[in-house]
């Protein structure tokens, strides 16, 4: 990692998991090192593709928070080899209302299909009813995407129904499964490690 990364990360507030670091991202760490740090900087930090990088910057320039919604973002680093793997972490959060969409994802393929998310996404669901005061978290997932909704399953998320034509993803307008999880519900299932 660069020294702009570096010393933007170390303010970071870090989860730790049997093989994770998860470094925290708020709204305001996020727009400083966006501001700061090099292309190169960004990529590496990230483990970004030159594609990825430019969509990155459009969100970041278009605005990622508003009044009412915000977000707490988390770079999954691997503690083995020090490298970003991915991010896992809340969007659409709307404090108010005491709720927020998760979202991950492994970048490196590597790293997938070795329990990886699930000891990632347990950590931020800890983080996210502890510190943030969730009541609910909700998940929206492709229909297709068997290994999602089989993650967010054995977290206990409750399938709600499915979103009509709610998500574009490549210039596709897709559906989405709507999932979630209560407080009581994540109390009364214990998870742990």
């Amino acid at each position: 990692m660069s020294t702009t990364s570096t010393n933007v990360l170390s303010a970071a507030h870090t989860l730790h998991t049997p093989r994770l670091e998860l470094k925290l991202l708020t709204p305001e760490l996020w727009s400083a090192f966006m501001s700061e740090a090099s292309d190169d900087e960004i990529m590496s930090t990230l483990a970004l593709t030159p594609q990825l990088l430019e969509l990155e910057k459009a969100k970041h320039q278009s605005g990622m928070t508003t009044h009412f919604i915000s977000f707490r973002n988390f770079l999954l680093i691997d503690k083995q080899v020090g490298i970003t793997i991915g991010k896992c972490g809340f969007h659409t959060w709307q404090a108010r209302h005491s709720r927020a969409e998760i979202g991950y994802g492994i970048d490196m393929e590597s790293f997938k299909q070795k329990g990886l998310m699930k000891e990632a996404v347990k950590a931020i669901l800890h983080y996210g009813f502890g510190e943030m005061g969730l009541n609910r978290v909700e998940a929206f997932i492709g229909p297709a995407n068997i290994a999602s909704t089989s993650l967010v399953e054995g977290l206990g998320f409750t399938k709600e129904g499915l979103l009509r034509g709610h998500y574009c993803k490549d210039g596709d307008i897709q559906d989405s499964a709507c999932y979630s999880l209560l407080k009581p519900e994540y109390e009364a299932i214990g998870i742990n490690w």
